[in-house]
């Protein structure tokens, strides 16, 4: 299949019912025959990495992001930490999705934030979203989703509770526009 997702926002279509995604991007960090994994960047949790770093022992007097809040993810995994940062490094475990975006699981990039080093910019997640094999494109084929390439200004430089609509114009589209009623030709 030619069509895979990585680097894509997956954007929920207005009539999208399940809670987890109701009006959510995510953005598609790996996607192949295997199935998906993506981290939904517009819904936070009423934390701030300041309390992730306090909860991992680490003196963040120096972190320039103590008072950045902590994004949900998606639903599995949500006790597991995803930083979705710039190209920095090289960090222990690093997927280099794209040239201007990566996705870092390893506590050495927090080191490195804590103390004031690390990306240029970085948000962090608890808990992932995952598609089984064929899940996502199954989806794809309901209308679920609409999708557009990830543009890091949307992750990076765009208020959290704007990144719907904002990578929604992305494609030119209005989502309070649409027809929740799908067709097909």
């Amino acid at each position: 299949m030619a069509s895979y997702l990585t680097n894509q926002f997956l954007i929920a279509m207005p009539a999208m019912d399940d809670p987890n995604f109701a009006q959510t991007v995510t953005l598609v960090c790996e996607h192949s025959e295997r199935g998906a994994l993506g981290i939904v960047i517009n819904r936070t949790l009423p934390m701030t990495l300041g309390e992730v770093f306090d909860q991992l022992g680490l003196d963040s007097s120096r972190s320039r992001v103590s008072e950045q809040p902590v994004l949900r993810g998606g639903p599995v995994q949500t006790e597991r930490g995803f930083v979705l940062h710039s190209p920095a490094g090289p960090y222990e475990s690093s997927l280099p999705f794209s040239e201007r975006m990566h996705l870092t699981t390893s506590r050495d990039i927090l080191d490195a934030m804590a103390v004031g080093e690390g990306p240029a910019s970085a948000v962090i997640a608890l808990g992932y979203a995952g598609w089984e094999a064929g899940q996502l494109e199954d989806e794809m084929a309901r209308n679920a989703w609409l999708t557009v390439e990830a543009d890091e200004r949307v992750l990076f430089a765009t208020p959290v509770e704007e990144r719907w609509s904002a990578a929604a114009r992305l494609l030119g589209v209005d989502l309070v526009a649409l027809s929740s009623d799908a067709g097909h030709a």
